[in-house]
């Protein structure tokens, strides 16, 4: 299959790198142009976890030719509506788009580039973008060999093309097709809604937050969000790496020390920067809105109330704001909310 990687940012290097020392055929496409001046002079450079250097094909959107049978999307969501557009003339009938983005991107990537091209999937490991042409790996390799991907339809039905999909997505990492897309979504909404958020409203990486017992309360009220809201519209979450996430569903706050061995043994192999984070840094508006942002929406949908989501969504637009960073002296922020929890 003729393959696309459009956004070759943190993830899209390390992936694109691995496909291509695998022998598939893959652009890697970004606005950015030092970016892929960058990755075609000097290749792909990993770091971090997995130490390479892979020679591969980069161009900007302008230099697009020809159609492609696949594109994986790993742009911000923010990026949407400018980036879909410009690849509309460099798809067939029969091409694939298969958003890797954070949040529920699929209804919206569907309206621009029909619903019948698209699938989605979620990545089970982490990376930060470091300079052009360099990525650096944040999570284990047994992360990427494990769980690097998992993919399905919006509808759940498994096709044939999923397997393709899937074929191609194994040459870098670990690939399951799962039949509960929206599923996957609210559990790796999950993922990304705790430390990620956090990481972002906080200015700290996965492991500070860990190592500090108040975030680690925020972020099981977090969680438990997530679970409440994802079961109240109508979906259920499944199992990845291995892990039953619904179990971090609280009754009471009391019930929050016996979930913190479970965060440590899933999150503890993650030593990220949230991308949001990055972007704080970079003074650059972040996907808060399609992250916690999300569950937000969810929970007034149905009626659930969310207010530790709703206080990370209102501290990272307070930096984006400033166009700076929090301090985990903000923490001080949630004292209120963690006080009232039952």
């Amino acid at each position: 299959m003729r393959t696309a990687i459009l956004g070759a940012g943190a993830l899209g290097i390390i992936i694109g790198a691995r496909m291509t020392e695998k022998g598939q055929q893959v652009d890697l496409i970004d606005s950015f142009k030092e970016n892929v001046d960058a990755l075609n002079t000097n290749g792909a450079t990993v770091t971090g976890f997995l130490e390479m250097h892979q020679a591969v094909t980069a161009v900007t959107p302008e230099q697009m030719v020809g159609t492609y049978d696949l594109v994986l999307l790993l742009t911000k969501q923010t990026a949407n509506e400018t980036a879909l557009p410009k690849l509309l003339p460099h798809l067939h009938k029969d091409s694939i788009v298969c958003t890797l983005q954070n949040g529920v991107p699929e209804e919206a990537v569907a309206e621009i580039v029909g619903k019948e091209r698209t699938i989605g999937g979620a990545v089970g490991f982490g990376a930060t973008w470091l300079k052009p042409g360099v990525s650096e790996l944040t999570s284990t390799m047994e992360a990427v060999e494990k769980f690097a991907f998992e993919i399905g339809e919006i509808d759940g039905v498994v096709r044939p093309r999923l397997e393709k999909v899937k074929e191609v997505l194994s040459t870098a990492g670990g690939t399951t097709i799962l039949t509960n897309l929206m599923g996957i979504r609210y559990t790796k909404l999950l993922m990304n809604s705790t430390f990620s958020g956090m990481s972002a409203a906080l200015n700290g990486n996965f492991s500070e937050v860990l190592a500090n017992s108040k975030a680690m309360v925020c972020v099981a009220h977090i969680a438990d969000e997530v679970i409440k809201v994802c079961r109240g519209l109508g979906y259920r979450m499944v199992e990845m790496q291995g892990v039953d996430f619904e179990f971090l569903e609280l009754n009471s706050k009391a019930d929050i020390p016996s979930k913190m061995d479970l965060y440590k043994k899933v999150w503890g192999r993650h030593n990220n920067k949230a991308s949001m984070l990055q972007d704080l840094e970079k003074g650059k508006k972040t996907e808060i809105d399609y992250i916690n942002g999300v569950v937000c929406r969810g929970g007034r949908k149905c009626g659930i109330p969310t207010p530790f989501n709703d206080k990370v969504v209102e501290l990272v637009k307070e930096a984006e704001a400033r166009g700076g960073v929090n301090d985990f002296g903000y923490l001080d922020r949630f004292n209120d909310i963690i006080d009232s929890a039952k």
